[in-house]
């Protein structure tokens, strides 16, 4: 570069700004690197940021080696589950400075994400999910489009901040949860009947779901590129995700929707692990009656409906079991497919594990000389425990009272 001449060059390319490297080498090449720059460069470093990563490892830990017959050939996996796929992997396990340890199913999960991506958006596509338009009023969107928003401008800040501070793991495993569990497994699923019943609120929700997944794919791309770049292109009809504009997290929030919400995925937590325990398939459809009049959770009865088969009641109904959640209360009729024995045993179960927490909370909360050192936070945490466990006795009791006779 013409050095030691002040060159266009030099001065161009001198000083960089970010070192990614293993931290094997931190001695061996890194310091040398600084050293060297500073002597020949009149004190100016040759870059701000050193961000060390660990080695990349066998899923025991062991060093990839060709004597220990480990060592794995990155194209074969690119080729079996893709490059987005073995990217994601190595981003979401790349803590700083801590080696990664790698396996074949950890790429295949990965996979898996990326069909979750790519299906999910397909799915919002078809259902007219557009970025056209400025985002509707608030007054003028459900309480789970403000949910999502309200989520969507927490997850850009936090995400934001974690690659600004090189936390790829954390940005990747945010991403991953966000995506996965909050839009695509709720905000997805609870959209779909006004996505059926269409008209106006239909139109809110696709503006809404276009909103967050613009943003969520850009906030992908620098660890999954080529399916968000596709998915992205197809969703804006812009020439490229590489040349967007990078999210910025807006000021909306809306945390009366955001708990609205939450004691909607309470409900149906709590109603799908019933109906498991019961043995019950997922697609089994179930008469039900659902109380949720004077709650937050009556707008949303045909969403749960739907995400838990239930059915109307209709005649003959005939309540075998009961599950007070969140204030509402869902009466289920199982008849012929509930065992009343295994059940009781199961309740008579989670009733002593509850009294026992109680009785634990109970004794350290009496505890003066436990209270006057242990830290304010435990002891909120002991007092949050005990609370729920009360509410779990009463709602046990009160299923336990609602079985038939066996």
């Amino acid at each position: 570069m013409g050095w030691p001449e002040q060159t266009e060059s030099l001065a161009k390319f001198y000083p960089n700004s970010v070192l990614v490297t293993g931290y094997d080498i931190l001695f061996f090449w890194v310091a040398r690197m600084m050293m060297f720059g500073l002597y020949a460069m009149d004190g100016t470093p040759p870059f701000h940021t050193i961000a060390l990563h660990g080695m990349v490892r066998d899923q025991f830990g062991k060093k990839m080696s060709k004597s220990f017959g480990n060592a794995v050939n990155p194209l074969d996996w690119m080729d079996k589950y893709g490059s987005d796929a073995l990217r994601f992997t190595l981003a979401r396990g790349a803590n700083p400075g801590v080696d990664v340890p790698i396996g074949e199913d950890w790429v295949q999960g990965s996979r898996n994400f990326a069909n979750k991506i790519w299906n999910a958006t397909r799915f919002a596509l078809m259902n007219g999910a557009t970025i056209e338009g400025p985002l509707p009023a608030p007054e003028e969107m459900s309480s789970t489009d403000r949910w999502i928003l309200s989520r969507l401008n927490k997850t850009v800040a936090e995400v934001d901040a974690y690659y600004e501070d090189y936390q790829f793991a954390k940005l990747s495993e945010t991403l991953f949860h966000f995506a996965w569990d909050e839009v695509f497994d709720w905000y997805v699923e609870l959209s779909k009947t006004t996505f059926f019943a269409g008209g106006e609120p239909a139109r809110v929700s696709a503006r809404v779901l276009g909103e967050v997944l613009d943003v969520m794919l850009r906030l992908l791309h620098p660890v999954v590129p080529f399916v968000t770049e596709t998915l992205w292109t197809a969703l804006t009809g812009k020439e490229s995700l590489v040349i967007a504009d990078w999210p910025t997290a807006g000021a909306f929030r809306d945390e009366a929707a955001e708990r609205e919400i939450e004691l909607v995925q309470r409900v149906v937590t709590e109603v799908r692990r019933f109906r498991s325990d019961q043995g019950l398939q997922p697609g089994q459809k179930v008469p039900a009656r659902l109380t949720l009049d004077g709650t937050a959770l009556a707008p949303h009865e045909a969403a749960i409906r739907q995400l838990l088969r239930l059915q109307p009641e209709g005649e003959g109904f005939h309540a075998t079991a009961s599950l007070p959640v969140a204030g509402a209360t869902v009466a289920l009729d199982l008849s012929g497919t509930i065992d009343v024995e295994a059940e009781r045993k199961r309740l008579t179960k989670d009733l002593g594990a509850a009294e026992k927490e109680v009785a634990q909370a109970t004794a350290k909360l009496g505890n003066e000389a436990f209270l006057a050192k242990a830290p304010d936070n435990v002891v909120d945490k002991i007092r949050t425990r005990l609370a729920k466990a009360e509410e779990d006795i009463a709602r046990i009791n009160t299923q336990l009272a609602n079985l038939p006779a066996s």
